[in-house]
């Protein structure tokens, strides 16, 4: 897939981000296209190779229907939960280094489940936050709201599916 300057992308571990500029640099005497990013919400600058993007997850902004896809994991079931607190730590860090969208909506939606019914331990609060930020802040973008307004729709979907799942 290929995405052009002032495109917003997201990165599967950095979250949304801006095409700053697409370079060329030398790598083994053999030009190498990159495409410069800037991350929204961070001053992080980050430099991805045109020909791995793919390969990398690069991709671009969640469209309605996948945002919608997003809000129906957020209200479907909560998963079996591991009892073991390292156990479910481990699970559910493997689960976010993927980087896909959709685990990280079921990780924000299992966790903050948990976190009503008892208090999460602070890995795991670090761990929601981790979790639910970068949805929050492709919903806000992809919409065109502001982060308080996708917050509460993501939080109003949470609550609406923990009805379902007591």
């Amino acid at each position: 897939m290929k995405f052009s300057k002032g495109q917003t992308v997201v990165h599967p571990h950095h979250g949304p981000a801006v095409v700053s500029r697409i370079t060329s640099r030398r790598v083994q005497r053999t030009a190498v296209k990159y495409y410069d990013l800037e991350v929204i919400k961070s001053n992080l600058h980050v430099s991805i190779p045109v020909d791995r993007a793919e390969e990398m997850r690069l991709r671009p902004i969640l469209t309605r229907t996948e945002i919608e896809q997003v809000l129906d994991v957020l209200r479907a079931r909560s998963a079996p939960e591991v009892d073991q607190w390292s156990r479910r730590i481990k699970e559910n860090r493997d689960r976010l280094n993927n980087g896909d969208i959709f685990e990280h909506a079921a990780i924000a939606r299992d966790l903050g489940r948990r976190d009503e019914r008892k208090r999460l331990s602070f890995a795991e609060r670090q761990m929601l936050r981790e979790a639910r930020e970068p949805i929050v802040v492709e919903v806000a973008i992809a919409l065109g709201m502001s982060i308080e307004e996708a917050d509460a729709l993501l939080k109003q979907a949470e609550v609406s599916g923990a009805l379902i799942a007591a």
